[in-house]
């Protein structure tokens, strides 16, 4: 407890770092600059710090806009994909470090970014991860660089449109700054995880992700049913005109690269689904379809509209879709009450073990691998089988460890 004539330390107490110690380097968009780039990086020594920026909400991809690095005797380099191709072809570039670790601060976010560019590292260290690991209640990058080196880092541009061109100076700054300090902030983690005896549960991490950093992840079944308010459809002639113009709009945001809800809001989408008998007047009347993006393509929206209002009854989707896991854990206890008394005394323990163990209960053990196994547990759930469940749905060796003897007996 601070005493009464201490003051607490505030943001403002803290300094704010505003420029890299060596300046921001020239943004590389040309085949000598890159070369440059990858010498420089072949050279220096130790893990690279790599970052990348997206656009997202302003574009549909994924893609990297910008990348950056920094290794110990190379200093940060910032190079522009843009101006290699679209995809770009940077393996050249990943292939200048692979030897070294690379440091990315929550990799999942850019490992497939990374990877469209052909850049996949070998070994990564998270410090995102790491943070998790150790038990800080914050992870974001900002706040660990100011946990650990008592400076602030900027913070307004990272939600920016980095699509456009030209990159303005100050979010150069912002990016140079995101690599500045990982390379250290990194060192002081994996102190730390040796000292807490975490370093091999980060490493099994680390190399879950590095075995998944080029994979490309399944389509999601349906994805038009995550529309935003489709709750308040009710029928499956509703559903149809959602899929319509769901379907219609991706396929204008995919043409044009602008993210889907920069083309159409969720809510318009809903809102017509829900209407009784919804026409071209009453879509005229829907705030979302009368914005300027969304009035380009009216006759879009109104021929998906005359498409689901077409459709026979046998082809309308249905109002639910089976799902291939277990129901909400809302749903056990009138649909399977053992169930669902199994799953609290299994998230009961888990969560005593995880605040034992200074960890977050999800880092411990994914939620869905703990629903999938009290849901349906094996018949005879010796630790043997437990164990192998669990591996088969993606449990790390370390998580089984330490969780397959708390749940068993529960099973």
């Amino acid at each position: 407890m601070t005493e009464p004539d201490q003051e607490t330390p505030t943001e403002l107490d803290v300094p704010l770092l505003t420029e890299p110690a060596e300046g921001v380097p020239e943004v590389v968009s040309d085949a000598s600059g890159l070369g440059r780039v990858i010498e420089s990086l072949a050279a220096g020594v130790g893990p690279v710090a790599v970052d990348a920026e997206r656009a997202h909400g302003f574009r549909y991809s994924q893609r990297a806009y910008l990348i950056q690095l920094r290794r110990r005797g190379s200093g940060t380099h910032l190079v522009d994909p843009v101006a290699f191709g679209q995809p770009a072809d940077l393996a050249e570039l990943g292939t200048s470090i692979q030897d070294a670790e690379w440091v990315i601060h929550a990799a999942s976010q850019d490992l497939a970014c990374l990877a469209e560019v052909r850049m996949v590292p070998q070994t990564l260290f998270d410090t995102e991860l790491a943070g998790r690991l150790l038990g800080y209640p914050r992870v974001a990058l900002g706040t660990l660089v100011e946990e650990h080196f008592s400076v602030r880092l900027l913070k307004e541009h990272s939600a920016s449109d980095w699509s456009s061109r030209p990159l303005r100076p100050e979010w150069l700054t912002y990016a140079a700054l995101d690599v500045e300090l990982l390379v250290e902030l990194r060192d002081v983690l994996a102190a730390e995880l040796e000292v807490e005896g975490k370093a091999e549960w980060a490493q099994q991490e680390f190399e879950a992700l590095v075995a998944g950093a080029d994979i490309v992840a399944e389509p999601r079944t349906d994805p038009w049913r995550r529309t935003s308010g489709i709750h308040h459809v009710r029928t499956r002639r509703g559903l149809a005109i959602v899929q319509s113009l769901w379907e219609t709009r991706d396929e204008i945001a995919r043409r044009l690269d602008k993210a889907p809800s920069k083309i159409l809001a969720d809510a318009a989408i809903s809102e017509l689904a829900a209407l009784k008998t919804p026409d071209r007047d009453s879509l005229r009347k829907i705030p979302g379809f009368l914005r300027r993006q969304a009035r380009r393509f009216e006759s879009n929206w109104l021929d998906a509209l005359n498409r689901a209002l077409a459709l026979r009854e046998s082809e309308l989707p249905p109002l639910h879709i089976r799902n291939e896991g277990p129901p909400q854990p809302r749903m056990w206890a009138a649909r399977d009450p053992e169930a669902a008394e199994r799953l609290t005394r299994i998230r009961a323990v888990l969560t005593t073990r995880a605040e034992e163990l200074r960890l977050p209960i999800e880092n411990l053990l994914t939620p869905d691998y703990v629903r999938r196994l009290a849901w349906r547990p094996p018949t005879d759930p010796t630790p043997e089988l437990v164990d192998r469940v669990l591996a088969e749905l993606g449990a790390r060796r370390w998580q089984r460890d330490l969780t397959v003897p708390l749940i068993t007996p529960l099973l």
